[in-house]
């Protein structure tokens, strides 16, 4: 019964965005070229330098490609839990949390924008043209962790975008606090982690786990060591990475929700 109550919402916020079918186009033409701009990016850094903390081109790409391949599949299934402030100022959080349905489930499919699946195709194709430039030697190993990795990382991503749509009912307006993260989080991940400064790096690809979300991963892929020295075996840790913080950004979520007083009390 909640299933076909969430597939009917679903449905109609895709009928409504595609009502108009031109402007819908052009609105998916546009979000697949904006992502473009961080390939565009690091093609600019290595116009200056042969290497970063000593990969090349085609190592930097292969992280560039898995990380933003994760962070587009997260922002399009969740991304949208952004405008948790929105609900809370409003108050229609509180007709939300009337209905006989998951709160998370209502906000996801209520908010849900399917414009934001054009940046999914510049993400596969950076991807894929990384996996095709790479120095890989395949096995079937490596092959299993290259379908999986960009799961694990939007995994990892979307209980980011959750635990910090979370913080929001404490802190309300505190969403460009949660961007630097989220966002932050997704540049981060697309370049060496052994690139930043020793704080810097293990508080964001450690603390935060966002090593595994491109750089260890390639890391694996490559059969490279870590210039940062982890053990080889953590490179292929990203599910478990993205397992945890699944539970940790549900725990959150629903102390979050348990937190919340509607707007008239």
């Amino acid at each position: 019964m909640a299933e076909n109550a969430y597939a009917r919402l679903f449905l109609a916020q895709i009928r409504g965005q595609t009502q108009y079918r031109l402007s819908f186009a052009v609105d998916l033409v546009l979000n697949a070229g904006i992502t473009t701009i961080d390939v565009l990016v690091l093609l600019a850094v290595f116009r200056v330098t042969p290497e970063l903390a000593g990969f090349d081109i085609g190592d930097v790409l292969l992280m560039t490609g898995i990380a933003q391949l994760a962070f587009q599949l997260a922002d399009v299934c969740v991304g949208n839990l952004e405008r948790v402030p929105q609900y809370l100022r409003t108050g229609l959080l509180d007709a939300v949390l009337l209905r006989p349905l998951s709160t998370f489930g209502q906000l996801v499919v209520l908010d849900f924008s399917i414009r934001r699946a054009g940046r999914l195709i510049q993400g596969l194709t950076t991807y894929g043209v990384a996996l095709s430039v790479a120095d890989i030697e395949w096995t079937p190993q490596r092959v299993l962790l290259a379908a999986i990795a960009p799961l694990a990382g939007a995994v990892t991503y979307g209980a980011i975008f959750t635990a910090g749509a979370a913080t929001m009912f404490w802190l309300v307006d505190g969403g460009e606090v949660v961007n630097a993260v989220t966002y932050g989080g997704r540049d981060f991940a697309s370049y060496p982690t052994a690139m930043y400064g020793v704080w810097f790096g293990r508080l964001f690809g450690f603390a935060l786990g966002l090593a595994s979300v491109g750089y260890l991963p390639a890391l694996a892929l490559l059969g490279r060591s870590d210039p940062l020295g982890t053990p080889a075996w953590t490179h292929w840790g990203a599910p478990v990475v993205g397992v945890f913080w699944a539970f940790a950004a549900a725990g959150i979520w629903r102390v979050g929700v348990r937190h919340y007083q509607s707007t008239g009390s």
